[in-house]
């Protein structure tokens, strides 16, 4: 039988729609591009350049002479990067556990983590630091890394895709076999996550690499990551747009790099689940 759907994503309006949609989502791209290759001067000109200038290394050096954007990105790559691997394997292992597996309150510690997640962040900023303090960790990567190892969205994240990706009658078969709890979560589990892992692993490292307010609280000016460095290179008295927008896209480029060595992973997750559905 023929999908009442086919014609309709075969009309020109749909591809229309998604040329217009993908132009308004890489023009912000494009355009910081744009600036971060004129002088502030060219901004100002009417109509506005729209092709790529002769400064963009220019301003590049500019952008690290102005704040520690070295250390900052080596920063935020270490941050995100260590926070990333943590929430991938804390959350595949709690999913998999809330998923399958059968033991006294599971619910009631679902629930739990699930309300987390309605919790404002800003509640918490004051008795974190204060930790922080006792701790002494302050001005320290640890205290960036080590609050945001485990997600409550990456559980519950996990837990819906495992519940439903994952065949209990796959999981006896490995029991049969003679495999323990470990034993299936490394060989059965992982190789069934490892789509939504790819998923849960982007977004995690987009938002560690782009969280701003916790750093800017707990780090120091000289020892920052790369969105507190962002925000001295906009703090001058006149704003260099250029300067401001070369750091943004010099920062924006790791993440182009994660999507690209993520993408197949979830494309083919995404494309997986549409099949199956």
């Amino acid at each position: 039988m023929r999908s009442p759907f086919r014609s309709l994503r075969r009309h020109p309006l749909t591809y229309l729609t998604l040329t217009a949609v993908a132009f308004f989502s890489a023009f912000p791209i494009y355009w910081s591009v744009i600036v971060a290759s004129h002088d502030n001067a060219a901004l100002a000109e009417v109509p506005p350049p729209l092709l790529p200038g002769g400064n963009f290394f220019a301003n590049v050096g500019r952008v690290f002479d102005t704040a520690p954007f070295a250390l900052a990105l080596l920063n935020s790559v270490i941050v995100a990067g260590a926070i990333t691997l943590s929430v991938m394997l804390f959350s595949t292992l709690a999913g998999f556990a809330f998923a399958k597996l059968r033991f006294r309150g599971r619910n009631a510690l679902l629930l739990l983590t699930v309300v987390t997640m309605m919790v404002p962040t800003q509640l918490g900023i004051i008795p974190l630091y204060m930790l922080m303090i006792k701790l002494e960790w302050t001005g320290t990567m640890y205290a960036v890394i080590v609050p945001a190892l485990v997600s409550a969205f990456g559980v519950f994240f996990m837990t819906q895709y495992l519940s439903r990706a994952l065949p209990t009658e796959l999981l006896e078969a490995g029991r049969m076999d003679g495999c323990g709890t470990w034993r299936l979560f490394w060989h059965i589990v992982i190789p069934a996550a490892r789509p939504a892992a790819a998923v849960l692993g982007m977004l995690t490292f987009m938002t560690a690499w782009n969280d701003y307010f916790w750093p800017l609280v707990v780090l120091t000016p000289d020892n920052p990551t790369v969105q507190v460095a962002l925000s001295q290179l906009a703090s001058g008295y006149v704003r260099d747009f250029t300067l401001g927008l070369t750091g943004t896209a010099v920062a924006t480029l790791p993440l182009v790099l994660i999507f690209v060595m993520l993408g197949k992973q979830i494309i083919g997750g995404i494309m997986q689940g549409a099949v199956k559905g």
